[in-house]
C-alpha cells in the first residue's frame, strides 16, 4: 500500500514539473524547456516505436469479442495541456523586432508534420524573400518536437505565431482520432469484423477498408487549420487580406511577396471573381525569360494547383458553407476533397490565377505517399539552379493576364477511400464549433 501512495505521488511531482517547465518554455526561456521535454518525448520513445500503435494481423482463427479500455499515459496528457494553452494564448513573437506590420498584408500558414529538414529548408527560402517583413508567419503544426519549436524559435525576420492541431495522432496515440487497439484491421471484411467486434465494424469506406489513422490526420489537419486561422486567431479577426497556405515541404522564391501582391491587384482590377491565386505548379518551368510576369486564369484543378493556395475571407465563407460534403466525402486527400466540392456544392466551379513561373516549389520527395529515404538536399539543389539562373528575371514591374480560360468541370477520377468512417466525419464537422 505505501508503494502505491509513493508511485502516485511520484507521477504527481512529475506532472507539477513538466507543467512548470512548460512555463517556463513560455516565459522566455525556451532553450531549457526544450532540453527538457527533448529527455520526456526520448523516455517515452524509447518503449514505443512511434506515435502510431503498429498494425495488427488479422488472424483466421475466432478471436474474442471484447477488448481492453486503452490507457492514457501521463506524458500524453501534458502534451494536451499544453497545446490546449497555446492555442488558447497565441503569442505572437518577434513583436519587439518587428513593432508593426501593415494592415491587412500576407498571412502565410504553413502546416507541419514532422520533416524538420524540410521546415528548415523553407524557412531558409523565407528568409531571402523580399518583403518577408511584413508578413504574419503561421506554423501549424500536429507534432509537438522540441527540433521543430528549435527551428521555429530561431526565426527573426517576421511576426511568428504556432497553433498545434488538438486532435493528433500524437496526443491520441491509442485512442481515435489515433489507432484504437479495438479498431478493426484496415483490411478485414465486414462480416470478419462484426464477429472481432471491433469498435468501427459498421463503417469500412467505400471499398472495403477500414480506417488509418496516419492517412486520416492530414485532411483532419487542413481543415481545422483552415477553420481556426480565419475564425479563432485573434489577430486576424478583422483580417481583410489573403491568406497563403503552404506546407511544410515547400520552398518560396526570394520574389514571392511581391509577386502575390501584385497578383492581388491584378485580381481586384481585372478578375474580381478568381477565387484562388496560386504561386505555381509542379511543372519546373527553367527559363523564366517570356514567363516571368505573366500569370493564366482557369478552372481550379486539385492536382495541379495545390501548392501555394492564396484565398480571401470572401473564398473561405463559401467553402466553410460546404463543410458536411467536405468531411463526409470518402477521400482522404483534402485537395481531391476540395475538387469535389467545386462540382458538387460551391457556388461555381473554383476560377484561379496561376503564375506561368513558378514562385512556389514542391522539395519533399519522401514522406506519406512516397517510400524512399528523404533526400532533400538533391531537390533543393535543383530549385536553386533554377532560382539563380532566372534572378535577372525575378521582380518584374508589373503581372498580367496572358490568357483567359473558359471555366469547365474538373471532377475527381474517382474517389480515393480512407474517410469511410463515421467518427471522421463527427469530428470534421464539429471544427466549426470549436471555441
Amino acid at each position: 500500500m505505501r508503494f502505491r501512495i509513493y508511485k502516485r505521488k511520484v507521477l504527481l511531482l512529475a506532472l507539477v514539473v513538466l507543467v512548470a517547465a512548460f512555463a517556463f518554455w513560455t516565459s522566455g526561456k525556451a532553450r531549457k524547456s526544450e532540453a527538457f521535454l527533448r529527455e520526456d518525448e526520448s523516455s517515452r520513445n524509447s518503449g514505443r516505436a512511434g506515435p502510431a500503435s503498429p498494425a495488427r494481423k488479422v488472424s483466421n482463427e475466432s478471436q474474442p469479442n471484447r477488448f481492453d479500455q486503452p490507457e492514457v499515459d501521463n506524458l500524453t496528457l501534458v502534451y494536451r495541456g499544453i497545446v490546449y494553452q497555446l492555442n488558447f494564448d497565441q503569442t505572437v513573437r518577434n513583436q519587439e523586432i518587428i513593432k508593426t506590420r501593415p494592415p491587412n498584408d500576407l498571412v502565410v500558414v504553413a502546416q507541419v508534420h514532422n520533416r524538420p529538414e524540410y521546415l528548415q529548408i523553407l524557412v531558409n527560402s523565407l528568409r531571402k524573400a523580399k518583403g518577408i517583413e511584413n508578413v504574419l508567419l503561421i506554423f501549424s503544426h500536429d507534432f509537438w518536437s522540441p527540433q521543430i519549436n528549435h527551428i521555429v524559435a530561431g526565426i527573426d525576420f517576421c511576426q511568428v505565431l504556432q497553433i498545434f492541431f488538438p486532435f493528433s495522432i500524437q496526443l491520441y496515440p491509442n485512442e481515435f482520432p489515433g489507432h484504437d487497439p479495438r479498431d478493426c484491421p484496415r483490411d478485414i471484411s465486414k462480416v470478419n469484423a462484426f464477429k472481432l467486434g471491433c469498435i468501427n465494424a459498421e463503417y469500412p469506406d467505400s471499398f472495403g477498408h477500414y480506417r488509418e489513422s496516419k492517412f486520416c490526420q492530414t485532411k483532419h489537419h487542413w481543415w481545422w487549420k483552415l477553420h481556426f486561422v480565419w475564425e479563432r486567431v485573434k489577430v486576424l479577426e478583422d483580417h481583410k487580406g489573403l491568406v497563403l497556405f503552404i506546407e511544410e515541404d515547400h520552398y518560396l522564391s526570394p520574389d514571392f511577396y511581391y509577386v502575390l501582391k501584385d497578383m492581388q491587384r491584378l485580381k481586384t482590377e481585372s478578375c474580381p471573381d478568381c477565387d484562388i491565386l496560386s504561386l505555381g505548379t509542379y511543372v519546373r518551368v527553367s527559363d523564366f525569360t517570356d514567363k516571368t510576369n505573366k500569370v493564366e486564369v482557369k478552372t481550379w484543378r486539385s492536382t495541379e494547383h495545390n501548392m501555394g493556395m492564396a484565398m480571401t475571407r470572401d473564398t473561405y465563407q463559401k467553402m466553410i458553407q460546404c463543410t458536411h460534403t467536405f468531411c463526409e466525402y470518402d477521400d482522404y486527400n483534402w485537395d481531391w476533397t476540395l475538387q469535389y466540392l467545386t462540382v458538387s456544392c460551391l457556388p461555381r466551379y473554383w476560377k484561379v490565377m496561376v503564375c506561368e513561373a513558378p514562385r512556389i516549389f514542391h522539395a519533399g520527395d519522401c514522406g506519406m505517399h512516397h517510400k524512399k529515404a528523404c533526400m532533400p538536399s538533391v531537390e533543393i539543389s535543383k530549385i536553386d539552379r533554377i532560382i539563380s539562373s532566372n534572378m535577372q528575371h525575378l521582380f518584374p514591374e508589373t503581372m498580367t493576364i496572358s490568357e483567359i480560360y473558359p471555366l469547365a468541370a474538373i471532377s475527381p477520377h474517382v474517389k480515393n477511400g480512407g474517410w469511410g468512417d463515421i467518427r471522421d466525419h463527427e469530428l470534421c464537422v464539429s471544427y466549426r464549433r470549436l471555441q
